[in-house]
């Protein structure tokens, strides 16, 4: 295993994935959002390029319906000329919302005032940690968790990513452990290199560092990479692994 993302590659089973970094040759920002699933409704769902960014789409309707749509169906990514958003739940929206109206807001500021109407997810009892990340021109970059405490409240943690040539940074939505009830993610956001010269190449890497080791099970559902110069002038690469195409 390539062991810059030897992070990403010890967790078993890490949820839903966002990674915030700058290629090699430092020129331009990456942005990747990954899904795993254990059920067969998470499963059943697949990554999909639209003109405003990287969806979350069903594969088979009968079986996503058996789990819960509303958490389930979402915009991952949303681009605009002010930035990216990348969630993974129904608040990209407010994310990239914020991103267009908080002209001069540093991204965590960008990410503090989009959430703060949202909470853990409500899927007792593993209340998943909503994960959410954003990029601004200049570049700056945010990353955020909120995740359930002991008591039923909301914590809420936002971490400015440094964007350095060939690094970054990420967060999950769980521990890397399959076990019931699963656990979030704990602490602060996790390193990995990002070697890759394209978005294409970017996107393999993960989706390899998700691979099962012997006899585990595959839970990899899809990845998304993108790679933006200037949004202002659409200067951006993006690539789609699902499990079964890739676009």
């Amino acid at each position: 295993m390539d062991r810059a993302l030897a992070n990403l590659a010890a967790m078993e089973y890490p949820g839903r994935v966002i990674v915030i970094g700058r290629d090699r040759t430092g020129s331009r920002t990456a942005v990747i959002y990954a899904v795993t699933g254990r059920s067969p409704s998470s499963q059943a769902r697949k990554l999909e390029w639209r003109e405003d960014g990287v969806w979350v789409r069903p594969t088979d309707e009968e079986v996503l319906k058996k789990g819960n749509p509303d958490l389930l169906i979402y915009p991952a990514m949303l681009f605009s000329a002010r930035g990216v958003a990348v969630s993974n739940g129904k608040q990209t929206t407010d994310v990239r919302r914020r991103l267009d109206e908080a002209a001069g807001a540093g991204p965590a500021g960008v990410l503090a005032g989009s959430l703060s109407g949202w909470d853990y997810e409500p899927d007792a009892p593993i209340f998943t940690p909503r994960i959410s990340g954003c990029v601004l021109p200049g570049p700056e970059a945010a990353l955020s968790i909120i995740k359930r405490g002991a008591a039923g409240e909301a914590l809420r943690s936002y971490y400015e990513i440094p964007l350095e040539a060939g690094k970054g940074k990420f967060v999950a939505t769980y521990d890397g452990l399959n076990r019931d009830p699963l656990r979030p993610f704990p602490g602060d956001p996790c390193d990995v290199a990002l070697d890759a010269a394209d978005a294409a190449g970017m996107a393999e890497s993960v989706y390899e560092a998700l691979k099962p080791g012997d006899g585990g099970l595959d839970f990899r559902v899809a990845v998304a990479c993108l790679l933006a110069g200037n949004l202002a002038r659409n200067e951006y690469e993006t690539a789609i692994i699902n499990r079964y195409e890739r676009t």
